[in-house]
């Protein structure tokens, strides 16, 4: 049996899949090239809205897991973060405004992808049924968010100046 990492090695190991991020993605390639219509962006964040949606019931799947106390309040803040007045959700509302879309729209997810829908459902039911361990490493990808939105504030301001810059808000969060 393999020795377990120690802290440092594990989150060097972690860092190194860096490239499979979705910011390596040939689509996220063309929305941060400003090569998306307006359309496309509210294609992106319609479906991005369902998943950021679906957040906080992960982490709350993640808590029907039963982990240990001090683990359970710092999901307990993360589900809060997304979730509370002013949060992220209302940032993704702001955002879907900005970009033409209306908030009933948004939150019905009248425009949410088939296949996005699916893989985004099948997510939330795998944190479910697995540890809560398990369910906690399937949030990791968060560890790379911060250069993808630092990228998105960099970069839309001039790529997307139809977007008013108080919307994008969440990415500075």
């Amino acid at each position: 049996m393999q020795q377990a990492y120690s802290k440092k090695e594990f989150e060097e190991k972690l860092r190194s899949m860096e490239n499979m991020y979705h910011i390596h993605h040939p689509y996220q390639q063309k929305m941060n090239s400003g090569d998306f219509s307006k359309r496309q962006m509210q294609g992106w964040i319609a479906n991005r809205f369902y998943y950021q949606c679906n957040i906080p019931l992960k982490d709350a799947a993640v808590l029907s897991n039963n982990p240990p106390i001090e683990h359970r309040r710092l999901w307990v803040k993360r589900m809060k973060t997304h979730d509370k007045k002013g949060g992220a959700l209302e940032a993704w509302i702001k955002l879907g405004s900005a970009v033409g879309l209306k908030e009933e729209d948004l939150i019905s997810h009248k425009y949410v992808l088939p296949g996005v829908k699916f893989a985004i459902d099948a997510y939330l039911d795998f944190v479910k049924e697995v540890s809560w361990q398990e369910a906690a490493m399937s949030s990791l990808t968060e560890m790379f968010a911060i250069k993808i939105h630092k990228l998105r504030l960099d970069l839309w301001p001039t790529l997307y100046p139809w977007i008013d810059e108080k919307a994008l808000m969440y990415f500075n969060n």
